[in-house]
């Protein structure tokens, strides 16, 4: 069956094709069958996303710091655990990818339908926090799934196509919130019944399309004069990043210990900038809450916020991926933050209600997301061997939500202080700052990445030490 078959589609040239003229891979099937899982779970998600910041501060009253300690505990517990299944799902070889994956979308699954039996800030902390759990333990093993499915010279285009189907759930989700809260009279238990179902429908597409163990595409024997030699013995490979990287040979079948996976120069310098840039992302829902009030926006209209969002990153994914492979995929994660600051240059103007410059916001905002998201997962899939990617990409996400954490609780403590305007051109200005240093970081090895340094191993006779 096509939709779970584990490997791209072979990229023979045909008799007329000019040699060594790239011929486009087609994107696997399990790459198509995890965003099917993403798109249905992202529905589910996002109707509660949608109007959570609206209960939780209009129906129970919650402060802006308040909430922004909470919007903290929903994304740092996933901060926590993402290097626990990222570490976990590599044991085996990778076997253990699917496995982790669906005990992480079945934990999330779980948690819609206690939202309804949950009325008090602790319990619904609660609640939250173990949903943010089984996010943070799928996020690693199914980024490392797409990146091993496919040809390396495509990475981000199959992160597109999955960030994009990802994100047409994302788009629905606060459209079906939306219908919910005007047609059901049960207002917000509604959404979260229809919620809880529609999670586990993609828990049970995971489970039975996905395979069980995805081995990355047989190299092609025709390009073996192009290749780089093998790694010396007790070392790992020397990943090489750009349009279109190699796959980088198999890594022992463990998950490897933190110190020498942190050794990887383009994953530590990946890892510092995603902490930098994080640490200056202000989260989704407080964006939302100050374009509600900018253009004071009743409660049946605040889940449609997000369809904004969602419409220019389902738009944008895709082509940009694309973009990524041939033009450089660090490159354009830092070039979609200067898009998210942009967003925050509009929301600072004095006459930012008008609908063109918040259309404007929503924009850049989804721009951001497409040029970020998968990106960067694709950058940090081209620096680990295959049998690490789960670690690897897990290290740069935690790193990632950890600071987006602490984002959360500092804007959230100096909107309380001073207002939503000064928090927000704080956070602008740090963005602008933690750019520039991210720039500087990036431009260490500009087209390739230094080579790995030797694990910690014992040097033999032959093998000089490190």
């Amino acid at each position: 069956m096509y939709l779970a078959d584990s490997r791209a589609t072979p990229t023979t040239a045909g008799p007329g094709a000019r040699p060594g003229r790239p011929v486009r891979a087609a994107v696997p099937g399990t790459v198509l069958v995890l965003g099917t899982v993403s798109l249905i779970t992202d529905v589910s998600s996002e109707m509660v996303t949608a109007v959570l910041p609206l209960y939780l501060v209009t129906e129970l009253g919650l402060s802006p710091l308040g909430f922004g300690l909470l919007d903290g505990v929903y994304n740092g517990v996933s901060a926590l655990v993402r290097l626990v299944g990222g570490r976990v799902s590599d044991r085996g070889g990778g076997g253990g990818h699917k496995v982790v994956a669906v005990v992480g979308y079945g934990l999330s699954a779980l948690c819609k339908p206690l939202l309804l039996l949950v009325h008090t800030l602790p319990l619904i902390g609660a609640v939250l926090a173990v949903d943010r759990t089984g996010k943070g333990l799928r996020t690693a093993p199914r980024d490392a799934m797409i990146s091993l499915a496919g040809e390396p010279a495509v990475r981000g285009r199959a992160f597109g196509v999955h960030r994009a189907m990802d994100t047409a759930g994302a788009l629905l989700g606060p459209l079906v919130a939306f219908l919910v809260l005007r047609a059901a009279a049960g207002g917000y238990d509604a959404v979260f019944t229809v919620s809880g179902c529609v999670a586990a429908l993609g828990v049970a597409v995971l489970l039975l399309f996905v395979p069980a163990r995805i081995r990355p595409p047989a190299p092609d024997t025709t390009e073996a004069a192009g290749r780089l030699p093998s790694p010396a013995p007790g070392s790992l490979p020397s990943p090489v990043h750009g349009p279109a990287s190699p796959t980088p040979p198999r890594a022992p079948a463990s998950a490897p210990p933190l110190r020498p996976l942190l050794r990887l120069p383009a994953l530590r310098r990946l890892a510092c900038c995603a902490v930098l840039l994080g640490l200056t992302t202000v989260s989704d829902s407080f964006l939302y809450l100050t374009l509600q009030r900018r253009l004071g926006l009743s409660e049946a209209w605040f889940p449609l916020l997000p369809l904004g969002t969602a419409a220019a990153f389902l738009l944008l994914a895709v082509p940009l991926g694309a973009v990524a492979d041939r033009w450089g995929r660090r490159r354009l994660f830092l070039l979609g933050h200067l898009a998210l600051l942009g967003a925050y240059g509009v929301l600072l103007v004095p006459f930012a209600a008008s609908p063109v410059l918040t259309g404007l916001v929503l924009v850049l905002h989804g721009g951001f997301y497409a040029a970020t998201d998968g990106v960067l997962a694709a950058a940090t899939a081209d620096a680990v061997p295959d049998a690490w990617r789960g670690s690897g990409l897990a290290v740069v996400q935690t790193g990632q939500a950890a600071a987006r954490f602490g984002c959360s609780l500092a804007f959230g403590a100096a909107w309380t202080a001073w207002g939503d305007r000064w928090a927000l051109a704080l956070a602008a200005a740090g963005l602008a700052l933690a750019a520039a240093l991210s720039a500087r970081l990036l431009r260490a090895a500009p087209g390739t990445d230094a080579t790995v340094p030797p694990a910690d191993v014992t040097p033999t006779p032959s093998e000089p030490a490190p």
